[in-house]
């Protein structure tokens, strides 16, 4: 409560102070989203109990030691203005589309004896990975991570099915339409023709779903039989309960976000937008939140409680996820305005990796820096930076030279999100929804190991098969 107090104060003076400057900015200014990072990756496996009970204080002593000193270094009015641009423009809408998913997808319940067979599985991810491109990885994600975990319940070795559940349908599935992940759909909001993403991205998404669909069967196989075998989980029985699903109005209430994110990229009124505290808010987007609310309301009117409670549905998820994401959001604005300084910016070096003597872009290292970059930072705007950096005409980069560095940076920033738990925002809500349902999901970096041996390879074909060799 403090914390949000502190925020509101901030919000209730005007900001007069430009964007910060990231040309002249040190890295020690990103400490603070590090130490944020370092605390989402240690504080479960060293002090579980302590970081349970006090995530949100720990996220919030970091992000006022980077308010803190910013506010002393640029002025008040500089610190007022980054906390409303992090506010209005990314977590807002970023928060307000999580609730609205979480919400209504909890308000559908699948009922019956559902039995996690590899075959089902594979079945239920492959649905879900096709899923992501039309609904986007979150609302994909939220849909059918219930399902899944309803019906491996009785399952013992259950952590390689939400891992493979985060790797395909929070992240991977969301590669083939500016629809499913966010980073497309500023490619599209910028000139990117729906249909080249559809195209182009066909082919990595369609090897990537093969591969991982093949590499899951393959080890749930294994332990489904091990599980048989030993006698860890009770054998299916003979008669099962008709699968019935509940809720279905909420299925009307998915289309209504998805069109609700359609309406705010495609809709342009003659309105100039609202000034709030210096950061902009465009009507189309105060229309689409306004319609995510509405349709989250609706949801929570109209769904039995009975439904929910067959979905253990809780809010203890999405306000995990809310406080974490909160001080990531504030305390990323630097290092984000440092990246997008370019070769004048702290991370030149970093920068200087991805063209070679002549100015030209490497696509190899296209791919791997955006995407590892979007493994750690928000994935969108880290798409942006490296579009621009390749020249940000849309045209060019779609039909000239520069056609495989666009395709570079759509996959990098789509596919490499799942190589952290912060990579993509569904990640984590899984990560959370898995651990309530009994799941014992590993650490940030036991998920990184899971991430690095299985998609690290897949990542290297990939790079092989369309920067290198430009099979496609």
């Amino acid at each position: 409560m403090r914390y949000l107090s502190f925020l509101l104060l901030l919000t209730a003076f005007p900001a007069a102070a430009s964007d910060f400057d990231g040309s002249s900015a040190s890295l020690l200014w990103g400490l603070p989203f590090a130490l944020i990072l370092l605390s989402i990756a240690l504080g479960p496996l060293f002090f579980s109990r302590i970081w349970h009970h006090h995530f949100g204080k720990i996220t919030a002593f970091w992000t006022l030691l980077f308010l803190t000193p910013f506010i002393i270094t640029f002025g008040f009015g500089a610190g007022v203005h980054t906390v409303a641009h992090a506010l209005v423009e990314e977590y807002i809408p970023f928060i307000l589309l999580l609730l609205a998913l979480y919400t209504i997808s909890g308000g559908i319940f699948v009922s019956g004896d559902l039995h996690g067979s590899p075959k089902l599985n594979t079945t239920l991810l492959a649905v879900g990975t096709a899923l992501s491109s039309i609904m986007g990885t979150t609302g994909a994600a939220m849909l059918m991570i219930r399902p899944l975990l309803k019906a491996n319940h009785k399952r013992h070795y259950r952590v390689h099915i939400v891992i493979f559940f985060i790797f395909l349908v929070a992240n991977i599935g969301g590669g083939l339409t500016p629809l499913g992940d966010p980073p497309l759909f500023l490619g599209f909001l910028k000139g990117v023709d729906f249909m080249w993403t559809v195209k182009h991205m066909l082919m990595p998404v369609l090897i990537s779903s093969v591969v991982l669909l093949a590499v899951f069967y393959i080890i749930d196989s294994q332990h489904f039989n091990r599980e048989q075998s030993e006698h860890l989980a009770p054998a299916p029985s003979d008669k099962e309960d008709k699968v019935k699903i509940y809720g279905k109005w909420n299925f009307l209430l998915l289309a209504g976000v998805v069109g609700a994110v359609l309406l705010s990229g495609l809709w342009k009124p003659n309105h100039p937008g609202f000034e709030i505290l210096g950061s902009h808010y465009a009507l189309q987007n105060l229309m689409r939140d306004g319609i995510l609310l509405a349709l989250t309301a609706v949801s929570w009117i109209i769904t039995p409680k009975q439904v929910r409670a067959g979905n253990e549905f809780n809010f203890e998820p999405i306000a995990e996820v809310g406080k974490l994401f909160l001080g990531i959001f504030i305390t990323i604005s630097p290092v984000l305005a440092i990246l997008k300084a370019g070769e004048t910016g702290a991370l030149a070096s970093v920068v200087s990796l991805v063209h070679d003597a002549a100015g030209n872009p490497i696509n190899v290292m296209y791919f791997w820096m955006s995407g590892i970059l979007s493994a750690f930072l928000d994935n969108a705007p880290t798409y942006l930076v490296f579009f621009n950096m390749a020249g940000g005409d849309a045209q060019a980069l779609m039909t000239g030279h520069l056609f495989h560095s666009l395709l570079a940076v759509s996959m990098g920033s789509v596919f490499m999100g799942a190589l952290t738990y912060i990579g993509n925002a569904p990640n984590f809500m899984v990560k959370a929804i898995a651990e309530q349902r009994g799941v014992p999901m590993p650490s940030f970096f036991g998920y990184m190991a899971w991430s690095v041996i299985v998609l690290v390879p897949l990542f290297a074909l990939h790079t092989i098969v369309f920067f290198v060799w430009q099979l496609f």
